[in-house]
Order: C-alpha cells, then structure tokens, then sequence
C-alpha cells in the first residue's frame, strides 16, 4: 500500500540491520520499534532533514535554526544558519548548550553530560504522521521551553520529547535549546551580550512561523508555552513587541513570576565580578578575551559566581533575563496589567508544594529555627511584613518545621501568588484564563516533597520511563497513567481551540482552580 505524501516529503523504508551498521546510537532506536524503521524527509529553509516514524507520530530532532555560536559567534545573537546540502538526518537530539549538572539533579535525576557549544542551537519538531499526509488540515502547534533556573537544560532530552504529546492530542509540538548561563545571561552590552537567551527563544519562534508548516502544523495557530524558567521565557515572548503578535496562546507551568527581570546595574555588578573570576582585566578587549577561553572554564567560573552570591532561602541564579535588554522591553509585573497578553487565551498554574525542590536538600533551610527563618524573611520584605506572613502560613501548617513553613512561604512568593495575580489581571480585562494546580505526590516521599516543582512533567510528556531515578515518582501504575492522560489531553484542547470543554474560567476575587492528582 503507497501512501499520499505531500511536495518536499518522502517516505523511505530503512531496514533495521542498515541503521545498525551506520549508527552507533541504533539500540535506542531498536528500543522504540519492533518493525523496519520509516524514515520521512521534509524540506525546510535551510536544506531537508529526515525524521523517523514512531507510532502515529514523526519525530525530528536536532534541526539547526541558527549558526553555531561559536568563535565570533559567541557572545553574539544568534545568526541565520548557512544551511546543508543532501538530507540531513533528524533521528537523534542534537547536543544540549554548555551547562553544569542541575541544581534539581536530585529532584530529576541524574544526567551524563552532552553538550557542545558547536552544535547546541537546534529544534527538535514532532508532529502527528497525519498531519504530513493530509494537505489543507494544519495542526496547532506548541512551542514549549524547558526550565533549569536560565543555568541548565535542554529540549532535547528525553524528559521533554514531544512524540507521544503531539500523537495523543494531534498537535505540532516543538522544543528547542536557548543558550543558559554565562553564554545566554551574561550582561556585557559593549560586546553586544545581552538576553542572548531570550534572543535565542525569538529566532526558535521565527523558525518555527517560517517552517511548521512542511511539518503540518499551522504557523497561525501557534501556543508558547513552558515550565519555570521556560514559563518565564514564554510569558516575555507574549509580552515582547517582536514576537508576541505570533503567539495565539500562552501555557505557563510554575513560572518564577516572584523573581523581577534584573536590574542593569546588578546584572553589571555581577558581569564585572565574573569577569575577575575569569582573570580578565578591566578594560581589555572583553570580547576577545570570553572567546578564546575554553567554555569548561566559563562554566567553572560561573559556579564560582554562583557560590559567592548565593543567599540560603534565595533560589534565583547569578545571571537570568535583565531588563531593558532585548526581549525584555518592560517587566512582566507592569506589562501584564496593561494589557500586555490580553486577547490571548492563557493556562496557568502551580504544583502544590513547588519549593521543596529547592530547598529540602540545603541543610541550611532545613536547619533553621523561627527567628533565622524570620531573619530570611526580613531580609527580603522587611520585619512587618516577614512576620506577618510567616505567622499567616504557621497558623496552616500547625505542627510543621520553621523549614517547612519557610518553604511554603516561598512556594507562595516565588511561583503561586504571582501566577495568581497574572491570573487576576488577564481576566479583569476580559480575557480567556484557566488556573489550575498539580496535586500529586508520590506515596513513597521520605523527603517530603510532595506536590514539588517539576513533578507535572512526566504527566505531560508521557515520558515516565525517562523520569525512573525522580525522587518526585515512586511508581507508575493505572493512576498516574490516568493522571497524564487528563493533564496531557487538556493541555492539548487547551492547544488547539484555546477553550477547555468542562473547565470553568477563572473570575476573580475567588476564580475557579482546576486541581490534577
């Protein structure tokens, strides 16, 4: 039997044992099919790539949207990619940007390094196999970001893949790499560094408008969406003159809303300090200097950085998006009330206890009494305001630690309130709004996590198997598998038509909350 396949794609069988022979990595791919692989090429701006059939999906990974950012390239905003000739293979993730281990390692697992800065700026598209088969039916699509605190992560990991999303809900989904750390965040305007990230998350975006649809998906219909940091980036990308009128739909999963973009002059101060941690001189050509020392180094100085800096109680990393930079013209705090996303359908939420991820592995939390958690709290609200609040989540939480009040203090600061509040405002001006907020847990918790940041991931993705050594899981049975089915399946109606069937809509003062597990 010959299936229809639209102009610029072209099915091929490709038997088992010719994988094997030319691919190093073929056992992952054995582990994923038990027939002879069906491989689909499809042209893009830049030359053809070639995914592969994975049930009622097809999987592309490791597409180039941009040069790589290396050599003058470094430091720089991300530039067009030259393009290839031939057909570029898109079986396997490409490489993930330079980075140092996770601080949430112990929530997430483990993960062997894999980066390489020559190879890190690509997109990874998954789309459902109808979709390249059937001319005139275009899929929604999202773009979702992964998070990492703007330090670690990668959309290419098997945590993220989209595969299973896009088959279940019939919907394109793309991930992607954005630069992290020093190489996204440092702020150096004089050698023109500065939001490389988010600059990086724009070209994603423009790629993704001038090629979903040789993928099936419709650029008109496009939802950015993403979980922490990647919430974060999705809110900015809504707001942004540049890319916001793209975006039909915003999907934000436990964004940091409590951290404000930072301020120029602290993001100097900390580019200034990182730089002697470097050994470059004031003054010096800084440019030349970042790119000729190796990216290991760069990343050891920025843990440094991260050291001297870091305040126990405080979970915002070094260097992360600086207002007034590209991508960040205005803070989300004032954009947002002005109208900044209205007209665009919103879905957010929190997990229930998003902070012990943070925080109930740093002895330094765990160890404290009620004045030093009241000291922390001082220190970043002042002494009225601290106590009242501490004493407010004491009185809900009878019987628990100064830790574990503490914690759920800055759950509620960091991630829910602001959530919360954008939540408020999109609807007072009259716009779609769905809140929701992840309960599960695992029953076998002996550090108490509960409902803790991140643990709505394998519920979306469909990707348990990735997510074995989590401490957030400890066991996928019929439950859990209902409980993805119902967050993935809503996440996906949310994608294609903006409006959930069921879900009332968020009205303040005291909106409708939508609770998962």
């Amino acid at each position: 039997m010959v299936a229809w396949v639209p102009t610029g794609c072209i099915l091929q069988i490709t038997p088992m044992w010719r994988m094997n022979d030319r691919d190093p990595y073929s056992l992952q791919i054995l582990e994923r099919t038990m027939t002879d692989l069906v491989q689909l090429t499809v042209d893009t701006s830049r030359g053809t790539v070639q995914g592969i059939v994975e049930g009622d999906a097809v999987s592309f990974r490791g597409i180039p949207y941009a040069a790589p950012p290396v050599g003058a390239l470094r430091f720089a905003p991300p530039q067009p990619h030259p393009g290839w000739s031939g057909v570029r293979d898109a079986v396997l993730a490409g490489p993930s940007v330079p980075q140092s281990a996770s601080r949430l390692e112990h929530i997430q697992g483990a993960r062997t390094p894999d980066w390489d800065e020559a190879g890190c700026l690509t997109v990874n598209v998954f789309t459902p196999l109808a979709a390249v088969g059937e001319p005139g039916s275009a899929r929604p699509v999202l773009i979702w970001w992964h998070g990492g605190g703007f330090t670690s992560g990668s959309g290419g990991w098997d945590w993220y893949d989209g595969r299973r999303l896009a088959e279940l809900c019939d919907i394109v989904v793309v991930t992607a790499n954005y630069r992290v750390g020093p190489l996204g965040y440092l702020y150096l305007p004089q050698i023109g560094a500065a939001n490389l990230g988010p600059q990086d998350q724009g070209a994603v975006v423009r790629w993704t408008l001038e090629n979903v649809a040789s993928f099936g998906g419709d650029p008109g219909v496009v939802t950015v969406g993403g979980q922490s940091a990647g919430a974060y980036s999705a809110l900015l990308l809504g707001l942004d003159p540049t890319t916001g009128p793209s975006v039909s739909r915003l999907l934000l999963q436990s964004g940091p809303f409590g951290l404000e973009p930072q301020d120029p002059q602290h993001a100097a101060e900390h580019a200034e300090a990182y730089l002697r941690l470097l050994g470059i001189a004031t003054g010096s050509d800084y440019g030349k200097a970042l790119r000729d020392i190796p990216a290991q180094q760069l990343l050891d100085a920025y843990g440094q950085l991260a050291r001297q800096v870091s305040v126990p109680g405080n979970a915002a990393p070094p260097m992360y998006p600086v207002l007034g930079a590209a991508g960040v013209p205005r803070a989300p705090h004032e954009a947002v009330p002005a109208g900044g996303i209205d007209g665009k359908p919103l879905m957010i939420g929190t997990t229930h206890d998003e902070s012990t991820a943070f925080f109930a592995f740093d002895p330094r939390i765990q160890q404290l009494t009620i004045e030093a958690a009241l000291g922390l709290l001082t220190a970043a609200v002042g002494e009225p305001s601290a106590r009242a609040t501490y004493e407010r989540h004491a009185a809900r939480l009878s019987g628990r630690t100064p830790a574990q009040i503490f914690t759920a203090v800055q759950t509620d600061a960091l991630f829910r309130d602001d959530s919360v509040a954008i939540a408020d405002h999109h609807a007072d001006g009259g716009s779609t709004t769905y809140v929701y907020q992840f309960d599960y847990a695992p029953a076998d918790d002996p550090h108490a996590l509960g409902a803790t940041h991140c643990v709505e991931l394998p519920f979306l993705f469909n990707t348990f198997d990735a997510f074995s050594s989590s401490a957030s899981l400890s066991g996928v049975g019929a439950a859990e598998r209902a409980l993805a089915h119902e967050f993935a399946g809503t996440v996906g109606e949310f994608v294609s038509t903006g409006v959930i069937d069921g879900w009332q809509t968020y009205a303040p003062p005291n909106g409708f909350i939508r609770h998962f597990g």
